[in-house]
């Protein structure tokens, strides 16, 4: 029998959250993600609802961006758009009581992350049941949270993630294993996962820009052009994807990353602030299940956008805050001269995380 995968995606997560629960926002366009401090803000879009995507905003924008677009909307008549820092507590709460829903239904589940999770549902036996099964689920997220969510059902994970994506929102595509191609082929090479704004340029550069372009080339060709991502590609442009769905989604790491108000390489202000990173992040591990951790994680982003990575794996499993704060500092220090900043270029972003949670 062929696999029935499912992918559940909530419509504009957070922001449907922000207008569930901020009923004078409703009909607004609204962004959840940084403050943009009247166009002078630091740090980027988090999610923006489909009125506010009307206007050009989008996840990941500089909020400087979303502030500059919004601002060209209102001189067009248009509505003012709401911008709301987050709050992650709730988003949590929400995500949990849908999960719920999603599992009562499909026991066989792996949660992605917040907002997305598949299911397997095979055991119902045809599209058509299963087509049935989550229209009952929407309904059911609906009536218990408020919110809408887009579901794609395929004979694989790719092509049922694919699917969720075509008709948000409030959306459900059920792709049948005959109809594979024929879906795949006209779109887009970045809605294949992995394709981004770098790679699409690459691809454009071969004369591709869609997905049944990349079928010209042999399985030999892509793996001589990409390597072992051009053997996944090549597969993935024919709709295959043996991928099992996995287990209940657990959370690998807790981070948290600071963009600065102005960049800077006073230590007066960059080691405090590496201090208080640490004290939020530990603050959000004892609310978890977790214990210890065993990896540190840190980031640092200079003047120029170049980001660097350092990370040290403890050779114990530890739960203590002092030891997250001293590893931090040890791997951050070397940022403040030449050993990691022969330019003495000023940092824009700090981020510490911690890995390896039991």
């Amino acid at each position: 029998m062929n696999r029935i995968i499912a992918h559940l995606d909530m419509d504009a997560f957070f922001a449907a959250v922000e207008e569930k629960d901020n009923p004078q926002f409703k009909g607004c366009p609204i962004v959840v993600g940084a403050d943009p401090k009247g166009g002078q803000g630091r740090g980027v879009v988090a999610t923006a609802n489909y009125k506010a995507r009307a206007y050009g905003i989008h996840s990941a924008m500089p909020i400087t961006k979303a502030w500059a677009l919004a601002q060209e909307a209102i001189k067009k008549g248009l509505p003012q758009t709401i911008f709301l820092p987050g709050n992650g507590k709730r988003y949590s709460q929400i995500s949990d009581a849908v999960m719920r829903i999603f599992k009562k239904e499909i026991p066989i589940m792996e949660q992605t992350s917040i907002d997305e999770t598949f299911g397997d549902v095979t055991f119902i036996g045809s599209f058509e049941k299963a087509e049935r099964l989550c229209r009952k689920i929407k309904k059911e997220v609906i009536k218990s949270e408020g919110l809408t969510a887009s579901v794609g059902l395929g004979p694989n994970r790719l092509i049922a993630k694919i699917a969720s994506g075509r008709q948000k929102p409030d959306g459900l595509t059920v792709v049948t294993p005959e109809m594979v191609e024929s879906f795949l082929e006209p779109l887009n090479i970045r809605e294949l996962p992995g394709i981004g704004p770098k790679t699409e340029i690459t691809f454009k550069k071969l004369g591709i820009s869609r997905i049944r372009e990349i079928k010209k080339f042999t399985l030999a060709e892509m793996k001589s052009k990409f390597g072992k991502w051009g053997m996944d590609l090549y597969y993935k442009s024919r709709g295959i994807d043996e991928a099992p769905v996995g287990q209940e989604w657990v959370r690998q790491s807790i981070g948290e990353q600071v963009t600065l108000e102005e960049d800077t390489l006073d230590p007066n202000i960059l080691l405090p602030l590496i201090k208080d990173i640490v004290e939020s992040v530990f603050s959000t591990f004892l609310k978890t299940e977790f214990e210890t951790f065993k990896r540190v994680a840190l980031t640092v982003r200079f003047e120029d956008f170049k980001t660097f990575s350092r990370s040290r794996t403890l050779d114990l499993p530890t739960g203590a805050k002092q030891t997250l704060e001293q590893i931090s500092l040890k791997l951050f220090l070397p940022f403040l001269d030449a050993r990691e900043n022969r330019g003495k270029k000023r940092i824009r972003l700090l981020g510490v995380r911690i890995e390896e949670l039991l």
